[in-house]
């Protein structure tokens, strides 16, 4: 079992990053064979620390992170981190991965805007909601 998870997490991360880098969230290694991935924000000219800060206030976790030959500052950053390894836990798949992209890539589409975060926020919610961390095995 616990193979067949580790290679749903490694599926989910490459339809994640490959997904991300359709909304010109670029990988920075063109995919990845790992269970996250690192991606490029200079062509949404996003910063890494706006990037994190958006999508917390979306109900998306995921961190800075500086880039190879990064024109930032470590504690800006021109990249983010994203990992699969709790959707999958989740039970998401491919499917979900593509989703949660598209929620990304929303949040980080032009500037800051309250209400897209809040859109983004509920349908978060509402994914979770169908994936929940725990099912009550009663």
């Amino acid at each position: 079992e616990y193979a067949a998870y580790t290679r749903q997490v490694v599926a989910n991360a490459a339809v994640l990053a490959g997904t991300l880098g359709e909304h010109g969230i670029r990988p920075t290694t063109g995919g990845t064979d790992t269970h996250l991935s690192l991606h490029d924000l200079q062509p949404v000219m996003v910063t890494g620390v706006d990037a994190e800060a958006r999508c917390d206030a979306a109900g998306i976790t995921l961190n800075k992170n500086a880039i190879p030959f990064d024109p930032q500052s470590p504690n800006i950053a021109s990249g983010i981190r994203v990992g699969t390894p709790a959707l999958t836990t989740r039970g998401m798949g491919a499917r979900e991965m593509t989703l949660v992209a598209a929620l990304i890539g929303r949040v980080l589409d032009g500037p800051a805007d309250e209400q897209v975060l809040a859109r983004v926020r509920g349908e978060v919610r509402d994914l979770c909601a169908h994936f929940p961390m725990y099912e009550d095995r009663q």
